[in-house]
């Protein structure tokens, strides 16, 4: 394990010649727990061939916020949707716990009200609506929502949307959240808001979440270690560790030294 503050170099692994199948990832010998080793993939657009990932490795402990960095295009959500099964690797393996992906998008659906929307990972899992109704609301309590359950999206401040959004995917039961640039479309304040928000809410509900972001200083606020990955095709450059007690602040000390460190990986001239 890396020392606190530390960053690591990663190796390069080999790329092999993609393969088209899909399929869910295999499961863990540990319940929330994430292993990406050595993975490539790749896809053949009209203009030939896109190599995505190549030798792209990752872990994630039971519980532990992992952060991942990296240059537009690099990747990053194509991690995401392979530790999700919604993909299949060309080469290397995942092994992940159940997961449940949060797309950049909130994707609520604008005829249903925030609980129905909230209820919507019950109801795939084959919960009648009013239990699902039922099994929402207290949470839409907890995440501050309480007044809205019965209004729809479009009444909805950015930030509530997100919650919601947040919620669906929490109420999924999956041991293992993959968030893809949560906070992308929301103003600097209600960024800031969610963010503490966030870690506010993983404190009482602990997950395994791998967070996919282009904000760097929010990767440190957020995580326990965050992964710095190179252009397409995407692999890990460094790691670095975020051993800094909760709640954090971005003018702290620590937290300003691991983002310019991360920056400095990223090739990002200050």
């Amino acid at each position: 394990m890396p020392a606190k503050g530390a960053t690591t170099e990663i190796g390069e692994a080999p790329v092999k010649e993609p393969r088209d199948v899909d399929g869910p990832a295999t499961a863990p010998e540990r319940a929330g727990e994430v292993r990406v080793d050595a993975v490539s993939r790749a896809f053949r657009t009209r203009r030939g061939r896109v190599d995505a990932l190549a030798g792209m490795s990752l872990r994630a402990d039971p519980d532990e916020v992992v952060a991942v960095v990296g240059p537009s295009g690099c990747g990053k959500t194509t991690l995401l949707e392979l530790i999700c099964g919604l993909q299949r690797p060309d080469a290397g393996t995942v092994l992940a716990a159940p997961a449940a992906l949060m797309p950049q998008r909130d994707l609520l659906l604008p005829w249903l009200t925030a609980i129905d929307n909230a209820g919507l990972a019950l109801r795939a899992r084959g919960v009648g609506r009013e239990v699902a109704r039922r099994q929402a609301a207290p949470w839409l309590e907890r995440f501050g929502l309480a007044e809205f359950e019965s209004t729809r999206p479009a009444q909805l401040s950015g930030g509530m949307r997100q919650r919601v959004s947040f919620l669906r995917t929490l109420l999924s039961g999956k041991p293992v959240l993959a968030l893809d640039e949560p906070f992308a479309s929301l103003d600097a304040i209600t960024r800031h808001e969610m963010r503490q928000w966030l870690a506010h809410v993983l404190e009482i509900e602990p997950r395994t979440v791998v967070l996919v972001t282009h904000d760097v200083e929010e990767a440190v606020l957020l995580s326990d270690r965050v992964i710095v990955m190179s252009p397409r095709p995407g692999r890990a450059i460094a790691e670095l560790v975020v051993d800094l007690p909760r709640p954090r602040a971005a003018t702290d000390a620590s937290v300003v030294e691991l983002r310019e460190r991360a920056l400095e990986a990223l090739g990002v001239r200050r």
